[in-house]
């Protein structure tokens, strides 16, 4: 609210000041989501561009696939899309990570993790996309291509939960 008094403006400190105001806290499950969205997206985002350079055969798009049979799927716009649907998928995977290893703070964990991602997607859930070669034509440049973007994903997102899970961990023990 603002008053003048003898021409002058004069403002009514009534609210709290921005630096009084104390920082809403996120949760800790808001910090996986969050995550796991970035994640996906940046990790995807590189794997795509990987694939513009001709490093792997894989695009974003391959997740479309047991659900769209039209064209534009193998565009750009297909890839696009597909990006964001790996980001939206990441904060499971995430939530997944908190729920089984977010305990472990070492970085083994993390790589580990992102090998049995990249055991699941091309061996378990390969009958399901069916634009996904056998491991065996995939050709060795894919393969350790996407077995190098599953490992830095997987690390990205163990660690990070981790030091997140460690953080609250401490706060906690200082609360108390």
């Amino acid at each position: 609210m603002k008053s003048e008094r003898n021409g002058q403006e004069e403002t009514d400190h009534r609210e709290p000041l921005e630096q009084n105001q104390t920082e809403k806290q996120v949760s800790f499950t808001g910090r996986v989501l969050t995550i796991g969205f970035i994640g996906g997206l940046f990790w995807s985002l590189i794997g795509y561009l990987l694939y513009l350079l001709n490093f792997t055969k894989i695009k974003p798009a391959l997740v479309l696939t047991p659900w769209v049979v039209a064209d534009w799927k193998d565009q750009a716009l297909g890839n696009w899309i597909g990006i964001f649907i790996i980001a939206f998928l990441s904060m499971l995977v995430a939530m997944a990570y908190k729920i089984l290893l977010a305990k472990f703070k070492h970085m083994i964990t993390g790589v580990i993790y992102g090998i049995i991602l990249w055991g699941i997607v091309f061996y378990l859930l390969r009958p399901i996309f069916p634009a996904l070669e056998p491991i065996q034509e995939l050709g060795t440049n894919t393969v350790t291509t996407t077995l190098c973007l599953y490992v830095l994903y997987g690390l990205f997102i163990g660690f990070s939960i981790s030091f997140e899970y460690d953080e609250l961990t401490k706060a906690r023990q200082e609360g108390h």
